[in-house]
């Protein structure tokens, strides 16, 4: 059987193969609606399928998007890479995902792939402050935008959340229940690099502590990010002899790992520790008890992401506060507060 091509439905649809093009293309031009329903029902009748690496060379972009993450297995991530997948899908676009484990060789090899591979964009969660990636990004001039992170040798439009904020409420509220203090779970490095969440989370720690007078000395403490690493170091800081009465978490995932380790140690959470987390996965209302945490809106970030990503328009460089989009954080109370 003969391959369906454009002509064939503009002659069925008695129409041009340009009026055609905009049709399958959503534009640029507009189509009358009359005209639509006749493209479209030539293409159902004859089964075309229009060649998306034709179309490729020709434009010189395809309709993919790539997603850079440190690590998808970790709740948070997955769950934006899903939420930029739907923001994609809502533009006609798919999307591409590679995982830099958090190593700055895997994210240059990603850039270079989906780069290569003349993505309509790309979106990066940067594992972290990376001068040679943000050189690859100048050697493409490709159209990037940051999600979540904003590392200082990259300069691209970037979509956060209000990490210190968000902190803060944490901080305030488990403070609100009458504890000493609050110690802090942060990070693998004492002094995370400027732009990284997580050194937002712990300057979010110090400023409730420092408004509640007291201080942070010996409070902050290092952890992988993950639930596993968590549970271990946990399990040291728990069964110590100056455990805190209350830890606020860089991430859900490591919050999730202290609640294993103070059920193993038999801990009562809330009545002995009261824990908090950040990022509000969807695993934080199912542990025991249920888990307080901070949110931020994920579906409008990776929709915003994605519309910055595709209209140029959206793109124009201006100042550091034009390119910069703040999401809001909010406190999502649960039981491991302390509140009923």
């Amino acid at each position: 059987m003969a391959k369906v091509t454009r002509d064939d439905v503009a002659r069925l649809a008695g129409t041009s193969t340009a009026v055609v093009s905009y049709v399958i293309n959503n534009g640029p031009r507009p189509v009358a609606p009359a005209t639509r329903e006749r493209v479209l029902a030539a293409i159902k009748e004859l089964g075309y399928r229009p060649d998306r690496v034709a179309q490729a060379m020709a434009s010189r972009r395809t309709d993919l998007i790539g997603l850079i993450v440190p690590d998808a297995r970790q709740p948070f991530f997955a769950e934006m890479a899903h939420a930029v997948e739907q923001a994609a899908a809502e533009r006609g676009q798919m999307v591409l995902v590679g995982n830099s484990d958090y190593l700055d060789e895997r994210e240059v090899h990603y850039l270079r792939a989906f780069l290569g591979m003349r993505v309509s964009g790309l979106i990066l969660v940067s594992q972290g402050p990376s001068e040679t990636a943000a050189a690859e990004i100048d050697v493409w001039d490709a159209r990037v935008v940051l999600l979540h992170r904003r590392p200082s040798p990259i300069d691209d439009v970037a979509v956060v959340t209000d990490d210190v904020g968000g902190a803060q409420l944490a901080t305030r509220h488990l403070l609100e229940h009458g504890v000493p203090y609050v110690a802090c779970l942060g990070g693998t490095e004492e002094t995370p690099a400027e732009g990284d969440p997580v050194s937002d989370h712990i300057e979010g720690w110090r400023r409730a502590m420092s408004e509640a007078g007291l201080s942070t000395a010996n409070r902050l403490f290092q952890s992988p990010y993950n639930r596993y690493d968590a549970y271990r170091v946990g399990l040291t800081l728990l069964a110590g002899p100056s455990r805190p009465p209350a830890i606020v978490c860089a991430t859900d995932d490591q919050a999730i790992g202290i609640l294993r380790a103070a059920r193993e140690l038999r801990i009562d959470v809330p009545g002995e520790l009261a824990v908090a987390g950040f990022d509000d996965v969807k695993e934080a209302a199912l542990t025991d008890p249920p888990l307080t945490t901070v949110a931020s809106d994920r579906t409008a970030m990776a929709r915003a992401a994605v519309d910055l990503v595709l209209d140029d328009a959206l793109r124009v460089a201006g100042s550091r506060r034009e390119r910069l989009r703040v999401f809001p954080s909010r406190l999502v109370v649960r039981r491991s507060c302390g509140c009923a």
